[in-house]
């Protein structure tokens, strides 16, 4: 089930937006019942935070209201693919996540976007429209621009003799956090809190060992010579701190406590005021190596459920929401647009820095693999990893 539903209504957002520019209140209007009503899926946090701002603009200028049910990652997976065996879905518009897209289209999920003519334009940094295409066309657009990046302390990394420019490799970091665990602080910290957690946070490191987790037909690859060098790295990048949650691990970071964890841009905005950065991990394990891709995409995607009931104005709203324009003005409220036109502009960048990091993560990212039985694969693996984190299995047991 949904955490909350938000029903954002012309009629009712507008009140609350102009308010303090004198716009009549009109929250207590009726809606009128002869006007369609969409309803979408969207993951909570910022990723839904940006679409549910925009959503009134979209009310006015196409007659219609749309309520947004708020999922966590799980439910909303669960509840998009339930609906998708009813004859008529409940939903218009759902966020997907790129993992997903394998699942999705063995079971026939989501609409054929090119079979109404949309196409993603190529203002769209392309790596990341790799996981929107099936057979040829268009099913998904890539409307926030999640990567994982490095994010740090910018007082505890100075302390141990770095900037966030010096940080070119997992020595490095190792350097960094061993510095400031002596030091009396906490080094890395991670997120231990479910198996696909466990996994996720480690991708950047297996990638940088030049490792990953399947081969070309989706075989595992992990009982491997990167794999354990990569492993037995992270056990020692691990000792130097500890996990905690999500919300934990980024105040931790921010208040001083905590030197570095891998992130997300959703997870926090930095401006030149803030105490903590980030910056896209190199994919470098010595200074001077080859710099592998390591940034893994998180990028949360936009659809049409095929079974939608107002399919041709879920389209809209897709093409409304994707509009260069309207995903520009999404930045100042945590928006991260996979475009060039956002990320490169000038007044972004001189506002928001790390906006450069985001685009040069994006261009080099990474999609988990993209496999049915991924949600499964990660289950087992991150339970092993578990084990092995936790010294209930060894390393070689556990692999």
């Amino acid at each position: 089930m949904p955490k909350k539903l938000f029903c954002l209504s012309i009629l009712t957002v507008f009140a609350v937006i102009f308010a303090s520019c004198g716009g009549e209140d009109n929250s207590s209007k009726e809606r009128d019942p002869n006007l369609p009503v969409l309803t979408i899926a969207l993951r909570e946090g910022i990723y839904s935070d940006v679409i549910t701002a925009s959503l009134p603009k979209f009310e006015s200028t196409h007659g219609c209201y749309v309520d947004a049910v708020l999922f966590s990652e799980d439910d909303l997976h669960s509840g998009v693919v339930d609906d998708a065996v009813n004859p008529v879905g409940q939903y218009d518009l759902c966020m997907v996540d790129g993992s997903w897209m394998a699942e999705f289209t063995d079971k026939d999920v989501l609409l054929n976007l090119s079979s109404t003519g949309y196409v993603l334009d190529e203002d769209i940094i392309p790596a990341t429209t790799e996981i929107c295409y099936y057979e040829g066309d268009v099913y998904l657009a890539p409307y926030y621009g999640n990567v994982t990046v490095l994010l740090y302390n910018k007082q505890l990394v100075q302390k141990a003799g770095y900037s966030g420019d010096d940080i070119n490799s997992l020595d490095d970091i190792m350097d960094i956090c061993t510095k400031t665990r002596d030091s009396g602080n906490i080094g890395f910290m991670y997120r231990g809190d479910s198996n696909n957690n466990y996994v996720v946070d480690f991708l950047p490191i297996l990638l940088s060992y030049g490792g990953w987790v399947v081969d070309e037909n989706n075989n595992p690859t992990v009982n491997t010579r990167q794999f354990r060098a990569a492993m037995t790295y992270y056990l020692e990048l691990i000792e130097t701190g500890r996990a905690e949650s999500r919300d934990d691990l980024v105040m931790a970071i921010a208040n001083g406590a905590a030197a570095m964890g891998i992130g997300w841009p959703g997870w926090y905005t930095p401006d030149e005021t803030s105490s903590a950065d980030y910056s896209a991990i190199t994919g470098q394990v010595h200074d001077g190596d080859i710099a592998y891709n390591a940034n893994v995409y998180g990028i949360w995607t936009i659809g049409v459920p095929k079974n939608s009931a107002n399919a041709e104005l879920g389209v809209e709203l897709l093409k409304f929401l994707m509009d260069p324009k309207n995903q520009y003005d999404t930045i100042p409220s945590g928006g991260v647009p996979c475009r060039y036109s956002s990320l490169k502009d000038p007044a972004v960048v001189a506002r928001f820095p790390q906006y450069e990091v985001v685009c040069a993560a994006l261009e080099g990212g990474v999609y988990r693999p993209v496999m049915g039985n991924w949600s499964d694969f990660y289950t087992i693996l991150g339970e092993e990893m578990g084990l092995i984190i936790s010294g209930e299995k060894s390393l070689d047991d556990g692999l």
